[in-house]
């Protein structure tokens, strides 16, 4: 099956990744100030909080010393090609413990549109009529199928040797069965590897994380005018160069190995759902009772 290969050098970057996966963490990067955006925690989802107007990047690193496929969704659309994700997709393929960042949707082999933090209604899945699962970044990762090795054994002669023949040798022969590529996979910053026509003998299809494809349960499109505001969403940003390359890949099983997923939205919106605790409110008026003992002067 045809694939993806970067041909940008992957850097390996020292922030603490915002999921620990067993095969790939996963975590945003905020292009305009440099940092990674820190995790919060809340009923077993991890959340991140967007700046409106930024740009970002989804960062992604192999931790296995084998190649991995990872399926890239966000807001429940296919990063690579533009497709409602599902488990039919193409997905980007990682070497052995490397690391890279996705900056924006695939366009084409050496270009990108950059992923933006922008209101629910502008966001390139509402833009295209796709609005449910805005608000949510997940990957689904998969093993590569390993190439069989098998040896074909001496075979003993029926009918006495003749003058003239040769005997027969025993052959180590390493299986590379391959898959055919799907024609119209897309392509990717990391690798893309798209399905086959076909899932034979333990081969896998990739599934874009099924827990990103699931309707947010948070009621994220109800909005309360006097605590929140419009939710975030990822636009369709301006181009830049992102070159990328074609390889082959062939999952090891019909379901992801991981699923690593990321919810985000702006800092007043979390806070009104509870994500983030809610700040402690000021005094407006003088108290008469601020302190419990009586502190030192200032000198």
């Amino acid at each position: 099956m045809k694939s993806l290969l970067p041909l940008f050098a992957a850097s390996l970057l020292s922030c603490a990744s915002l999921h620990a996966g067993s095969l790939l963490d996963l975590s945003l990067v905020d292009r305009d100030t440099g940092a990674t955006l820190s995790p919060l925690t809340r009923d077993g989802k991890l959340y991140v909080v967007g700046i409106p107007g930024h740009r970002y990047s989804v960062h992604m690193s192999n931790r296995t010393g084998e190649r991995v496929m990872a399926v890239l969704s966000v807001d429940g659309v296919n990063a690579v090609s533009g497709e409602t994700a599902n488990p039919e997709q193409t997905g980007y393929v990682l070497a052995p413990y490397q690391s890279t960042e996705i900056n924006g949707w695939r366009k084409s082999v050496a270009e990108v549109a950059q992923f933006n933090f922008t209101a629910l209604s502008n966001s390139y899945a509402a833009r295209t009529g796709r609005a449910n699962n805005v608000g949510v970044i997940g990957v689904a990762v998969f093993r590569e199928k390993q190439k069989p090795i098998w040896r074909e054994d001496k075979i003993a002669a029926a009918e006495p040797k003749k003058s003239g023949d040769q005997p027969m040798e025993s052959a180590e022969v390493t299986g590379s069965r391959t898959r055919r590529a799907d024609a119209e996979s897309a392509t990717a910053d990391t690798a893309a590897a798209s399905p086959p026509a076909s899932n034979a003998a333990g081969a896998a299809k990739v599934t874009s994380a099924p827990a990103p494809m699931q309707q947010a349960a948070d009621g994220r499109l109800a909005q309360r005018a006097e605590k929140r505001e419009e939710s975030l969403g990822t636009g369709h940003g301006a181009r830049e160069s992102s070159y990328v390359s074609y390889t082959s890949f062939e999952r090891a099983g019909s379901q992801p190995n991981e699923v690593v997923s990321i919810w985000y939205d702006s800092y007043r919106n979390l806070v009104a759902r509870g994500v983030i605790p809610m700040p402690k409110p000021i005094a407006s008026e003088p108290q008469p009772f601020p302190q419990g003992f009586v502190p030192d002067p200032a000198s």
